[in-house]
């Protein structure tokens, strides 16, 4: 982990676990990290702040008393850092439960436990069980986060190689605005040079490496910019049918909206949004499987057999 990221994850834990405003004196003194003379400190705050909201942390600016025209002070509203992850599976929960309980083993090490307890020392009082509720946001398995994450702050292009949802590997040259999660995936939103309109994409659909350029503060992300919108626009999900054999295929049959008994096979519903991985379950399946609806899911499983039969005869 880059000793940025390490206190940006730190400066969240503070602003999180804090019970009222922390001025910048506090967060210096007490963030490890900020190092050097009061004008890089002043800098480098500027801009760890401008990387938390393009990653859609909300800091929230104050003062102690709205009587007098104090210093102001940051804080992170824990309300205001809930994460949305829609409609998951009860193995889902399961696995991030799991995936919590590590990071919070990680995020609390010394560096992130001495900022709170530096703070504890100045009288700010604050609440150690408001941090699982960073451990989604910060940390994500997608190995290009950090890339992308230095991207958006520095303003630097991305070029990479990305999957449609029609199976069809593009060039993109995007840049880069905001990176957030949406129904359990991470999207990078932001500019698509070459179709000169906004775009989102699934970082799980980015193949091979990404290529930035050096920041050049050559564009702006336009101040009415709104990731949250730009993720409501994602289509909704598709609808399929399927016949299961009975007692089997238990990791589609957890997913079912509903299941009809058909005798020998049941017939179920359920919602998807991406092609390729439900493809994947259905073939991991083998026979147990029939696709019933809707058409160019049923074609692209046979498009996959096909591929299959061609690689192993």
């Amino acid at each position: 982990m880059s000793r940025k990221i390490e206190r940006l994850i730190n400066l969240t834990i503070a602003l999180l676990a804090t019970k009222r405003y922390l001025t910048k004196n506090e967060i210096f003194s007490s963030v490890e990290g900020y190092e050097g003379s009061p004008e890089t400190k002043e800098r480098m705050f500027e801009r760890d702040k401008d990387d938390l909201r393009n990653l859609g942390i909300q800091i929230e600016v104050g003062g102690f008393d709205p009587a007098f025209d104090d210093e102001a002070g940051y804080r992170i509203k824990s309300e205001n850092y809930s994460l949305n992850l829609g409609t998951i599976t009860g193995t889902e929960i399961a696995l991030l439960s799991l995936a919590a309980e590590a990071w919070r083993g990680a995020a609390l090490d010394d560096a992130a436990q001495s900022a709170l307890l530096k703070l504890r020392s100045m009288g700010v009082e604050s609440d150690m069980d408001s941090i699982p509720n960073i451990s989604l946001q910060i940390r994500t398995p997608q190995t290009n986060f950090e890339m992308i994450s230095q991207a958006i702050s520095q303003r630097g292009v991305l070029k990479f190689s990305y999957l449609s949802k029609d199976l069809e590997v593009q060039h993109r040259s995007v840049a880069p605005y905001a990176i957030a999660t949406h129904r359990g995936f991470w999207y990078l939103a932001g500019m698509d040079l070459d179709r000169k309109s906004l775009r989102t994409f699934r970082l799980d659909r980015i193949e091979g490496e990404i290529e930035t350029s050096r920041g050049s503060n050559e564009y702006a992300i336009p101040e009415d910019f709104d990731i949250l919108k730009s993720l409501e626009a994602i289509r909704k999900p598709e609808r399929a049918t399927l016949d299961i054999r009975k007692g089997k295929a238990h990791l589609l049959r957890v997913q079912a909206l509903s299941i009809i008994d058909k005798g020998e096979w049941d017939e179920i519903t359920l919602e998807y949004q991406d092609l390729t991985y439900v493809v994947d379950s259905i073939l991991w399946h083998g026979d147990d499987v029939f696709v019933v609806a809707p058409d160019n899911l049923r074609e692209a499983v046979v498009d996959a057999l096909k591929v299959l039969v061609g690689l192993h005869g």
